[in-house]
């Protein structure tokens, strides 16, 4: 059968249709569940706040420090942690810190306003959120920067799990560090404090485990000096000391020597 050669008008039609089957095909690039990777500027809708002006946690996000001069700010901060060994985890029991996200941990903020810790992380740090029928404070759908690897996640409570909150400093580094000989209100404390506590992506939170920077750091590089100053603030806010180890990494995350 013979075929007539093209017209230019039917050139171009089968040009869109290459595009567009393009188009499509890039977006296999997507992450699954919703999440779409990227760490850019626009990623965060401009509300991540720099961990150097937010000294209580109570903004949201964590902001990536980019200057030198917030790198050398940075750098001062944590020169002045104390280093330890990290001793045993004899002993240690997430119950030893209260029970899991109880608002009634006195002297943090968001405490004793009617929301249990997790929901108010939820709300404070999700974007566009939505709450169960009736309630101002459980939180049933949100979208989510994740600080740690700078993805976008969509989240519903459906699938819980794909946000959970971290402790910056963990709750078991802490007892190896010194906790376990504190009083158990100073525990309640550290572990309902906004400024140690971020909602990240459940994977990344699970890998990270109980691990000092040293260990674990996030997979995101833009955020890790970032990372370095919250981890930090928490230290030096409850007197606690970090390995030498560890605050080698974090010098070196914000451009020391370590």
């Amino acid at each position: 059968m013979s075929h007539r050669p093209l017209s230019t008008r039917g050139k171009r039609a089968v040009l869109s249709v290459a595009v567009a089957a393009a188009l499509v095909a890039g977006c296999d690039d997507l992450e699954p569940g919703g999440s779409s990777a990227g760490s850019g500027p626009d990623a965060a809708a401009g509300r991540a706040a720099s961990p150097l002006t937010n000294p209580d946690g109570t903004k949201p996000g964590l902001a990536a420090l980019t200057t030198e001069a917030d790198k050398a700010n940075a750098r001062k901060l944590v020169d002045k942690l104390t280093v330890k060994g990290r001793g045993p985890k004899t002993g240690y029991e997430r119950d030893k810190f209260g029970y899991a996200w109880m608002d009634t941990a006195d002297g943090v903020p968001l405490a004793r306003n009617g929301c249990d810790t997790r929901n108010d992380l939820l709300k404070l740090h999700g974007q566009d959120v939505e709450f169960r029928r009736g309630s101002d404070c459980v939180v049933v759908a949100m979208t989510l920067h994740d600080p740690y690897t700078g993805k976008t996640i969509e989240w519903r409570k459906k699938k819980a799990a794909e946000v959970q909150i971290d402790h910056v400093i963990p709750l078991s580094y802490s007892w190896q560090m010194g906790s376990s000989r504190w009083p158990e209100s100073r525990r309640r404390q550290l572990a309902n404090d906004a400024l140690n506590l971020l909602p990240v992506q459940g994977r990344a939170n699970s890998a990270k485990s109980d691990s000092g920077p040293a260990s674990w750091l996030p997979p995101d590089r833009g955020i890790r000096c970032a990372y370095a100053v919250r981890f930090a603030q928490v230290a030096l806010k409850y007197d606690l000391p970090v390995t030498d180890a560890d605050k080698r990494t974090m010098l070196k995350q914000c451009g020391g020597h370590g």
